[in-house]
């Protein structure tokens, strides 16, 4: 059952009289989500258009008004399993989005220009050192003015623009040395064109505008991303609840209008729309967006219970306890800003050199033409000298340094399963001592599995797993992920509170609780094998089983963690869950330093502990509790199946049921941050050599674009370096989280 919600607010009209609407959508796992999601809101009536982004896992939607309604949308979702939430981008994210266009543009005009007034150019180069007259190489360089400046014009505005607010504000970026570059080489060019000179440098400023965009539009994608799923933490709040008023009467209020001491009714699927007090009712609830922890938690009167979870069975209502941003979802918003602009402060490798690069840039080239003026030379040799510099020295190689590797190690990276959300999460990751892992859907895959499924027969497992088919309970779940055939039994029944059963070849079965399959005695069994495990039991005629449900390790777990170890890194688990499930972990994987059941704030309180004492840490989490540590942290990961939110404020987000990808993440960082190194080192052996020749004279501002274009094409080629690093030695996967394993580590 769904909350009522009030689309009205959120539909807009498009030009061609369509409504349209943008939906967050939870449980897109796979592209393979995509074409069908996709394709089921098309069959709707009156569905002219349906799109969904898959890294942001947002749906735009396009209807006749006049045929369909918004809800039915949501109604058609829902009956997929796929909960739809109204979503309205945010002002920061939709600046993003026109920044990034605006700089694709900008770059596609001065390729564009790049590519023809370099063509022109080639014709001038040839025809000097052969038969072209003077008329026809004005007229070239008169066509090559009438493509660069219009172009330069509109492409160097992300230079221009930077650089005229660094004046303003009395300091030096790099954008002031190539606007000037840029400028000069321009008005220069112009000049040259209209004394019949026989060289231009249209190609060169345009050149190095494409070469500059590049390496800003790809900073930019970076940057992007993680706005892209950050603004979706709205859809985590219910829009609306349904208020108890006097005479027990329910009226459907927005959840603005709450206020404390006001009794709300929660119906099964609603999300809970303010933290509160249990006062009456039962039902499962799912807490895994507040405390990480996956495992559904039963409420009952007297029960604190939090904005955010989602009731899964059952009816509650509790009293509201807290409204109007002091929930506990509030007080994660506002330890995650704390936290984001804390981060905020760190100084990029690239932005440490250009401190002292660009100062050093205008000083070379002032005093260049002060010397060549002093020397008796003409003002126009002293300002094409003066130019030469500046376009010899223009940081296009310092530019690319940086985000060349980056992306090479981005792409190398992406093939191991990780995904980068941050520019200068590689500089960082690379810098990490610590590693501060949550357990619950971090060190432990993200569902519960069963844990003893060996043990029962091939074809009794298979039934009780195609019957678990037929049950939404979560020990359910767990059983019917080891079904080989996903069809549902025939005319299953569910018996609410006890589980489910059917009708196979004349013999009944059963699956759920020991008492309701008869199976106490082998429950009793498998609950002193498997201390702590849930049990979910199974019975066709004389047979019977019983299943251990619980949170098992990834497969490679205990390697990874060994791994990091053997690196010199420093490991701790930081938990929100139960004190023995995380002791039970810690010992497994042999990591000493471990605490339990701590909130939001201890876990940041517990990063900037270890920040204050020298560590720079790297947290791996997956839980919106895990969320503002992730920010805090001096560099972070999810996995793919954390909250979105999770996702958004981590610097990078790793894929499938493997920890390995955190080890290579790790050892890409180290190399990639060698690289980067390398190739800022490589740029100032560049302008060791290439500035004094400049100065001397020796250089025109056509062999300056060409040595510095030979300059971006080496870093470009150490960059390439990035993506054929080797892999981190692991062992082969380990066992499963058991009590065998978990003696092992005790005895050893």
């Amino acid at each position: 059952m769904r909350e009522t919600v009030d689309l009205s607010p959120y539909v807009t009209a498009g030009p061609d009289g369509a409504a349209r609407i943008e939906l967050a959508v939870e449980g897109i796992h796979c592209a393979g989500c995509i074409s069908r999601v996709e394709q089921a809101v098309r069959r709707l009536d009156g569905v002219r258009e349906a799109r969904l982004n898959f890294t942001t896992h947002r749906l735009s939607v396009a209807w006749d008004p006049r045929a369909c309604e918004p809800s039915a949308i949501l109604d058609r979702l829902d009956g997929m399993g796929h909960r739809a939430h109204p979503f309205r981008m945010v002002a920061a994210e939709d600046a993003e989005e026109r920044r990034a266009k605006w700089l694709l543009r900008c770059l596609a005009v001065a390729g564009f220009a790049a590519m023809n007034v370099m063509l022109l150019s080639v014709a001038v180069w040839s025809g000097n050192v052969s038969d072209i007259t003077p008329e026809t190489r004005d007229l070239f360089h008169w066509i090559s003015a009438l493509i660069a400046l219009p172009a330069a014009a509109y492409a160097g505005q992300p230079f221009f623009r930077s650089a005229l607010a660094a004046i303003r504000a009395r300091s030096l970026n790099m954008d002031v040395p190539i606007s000037l570059g840029v400028i000069l080489a321009l008005g220069m060019s112009l000049f040259e064109t209209a004394t019949h000179a026989e060289h231009a440098y249209f190609d060169s400023a345009i050149m190095l505008l494409f070469f500059l965009l590049a390496g800003r539009y790809l900073e930019q994608a970076m940057r992007r991303r993680t706005r892209a799923v950050a603004g979706n933490l709205a859809a985590l709040r219910a829009t609306s609840a349904h208020r108890l008023e006097a005479g027990d009467e329910l009226v459907t209020v927005p959840v603005d209008s709450l206020r404390i001491g006001d009794r709300v009714f929660v119906r099964p699927g609603d999300r809970l729309p303010a933290d509160g007090v249990v006062l009456g009712g039962s039902a499962e609830i799912d807490e895994s967006l507040v405390t990480g922890e996956t495992a559904h938690r039963r409420a009952a009167p007297g029960q604190r219970v939090y904005a955010g979870s989602s009731a899964f069975d059952g009816t509650l209502t509790i009293e509201v306890t807290a409204v109007g941003g002091g929930t506990l979802l509030d007080e994660v918003e506002r330890l995650l800003e704390k936290a984001t602009a804390a981060k905020s402060r760190y100084v990029r490798l690239a932005d440490r050199a250009s401190r002292l690069y660009a100062p050093m840039v205008h000083t070379a080239a002032a005093l260049t033409a002060i010397g060549w003026l002093l020397a008796g030379a003409s003002v126009h040799t002293a300002l094409i000298t003066a130019i030469a510099v500046l376009i010899i020295t223009c940081p296009c190689a310092l530019a690319l340094a940086v985000p060349a590797v980056q992306v090479v190690a981005a792409g190398s990276l992406f093939r191991s399963g990780v995904l980068l959300n941050s520019g200068d999460a590689i500089e960082r990751l690379a810098e990490a001592d610590t590693v501060v892992f949550d357990k619950t859907g971090t060190l432990t895959l993200p569902e519960p599995g069963i844990v003893n499924a060996g043990t029962v027969p091939a074809g009794d497992l298979e039934i009780a797993a195609r019957l678990a088919l037929s049950s939404r309970h979560p020990l359910a779940a767990a059983l019917a992920r080891e079904a080989g055939d996903r069809r549902p039994m025939a005319k299953a029944e569910e018996i609410t509170g006890q589980g489910a059963k059917a009708l196979i070849d004349g013999i009944e079965a059963r699956i759920g609780s020991p008492a309701f399959c008869d199976a106490t005695a082998e429950a009793e069994r498998v609950a002193a094998e498997e201390p702590g495990a849930s049990l979910i039991a199974y019975a066709r005629g004389d047979v019977r089983a019983v299943f251990a449900v619980r949170q098992q390790l990834r497969p490679d777990a205990r390697e990874v963690v060994k791994a990091l170890a053997a690196r010199g890194l420093k490991l701790m688990i930081l938990s929100g869950d139960r004190a023995s499930a995380v002791e039970d972990a810690a010992l497994a994987l042999g990591i000493a330093d471990w605490r339990a059941e701590t909130r939001p704030a201890d876990k940041i309180a517990t990063i900037e502990a270890l920040r204050a004492s020298g560590a720079r840490v790297l947290m791996v989490g997956d839980g919106l509790n895990d969320a503002a540590a992730l920010a805090a942290a001096h560099v972070s990961m999810s996995p793919v199946s954390g909250a979105e939110i999770t996702q958004a404020h981590a610097d990078a987000v790793f894929i499938g049921d493997r920890l390995e990808p955190v080890a290579r993440a790790v050892d890409a960082a180290v190399r990639a941050s060698r690289l980067m190194r390398e190739n800022l080192l490589l740029a100032v052996v560049y302008n060791v050599i290439a500035v004094p020749i400049a100065v001397a004279g020796f250089v025109t501002p056509l062999i300056a674009a060409a040595a510095m274009s030979g300059s971006s094409i080496l870093v470009t080629l150490n960059a390439l370096r990035a993506g054929h690093g080797r892999r981190p030695a692991l062992e082969q996967p380990s066992a499963m989280a058991s009590p065998t394993l978990r003696r092992e580590a005790r005895a050893g």
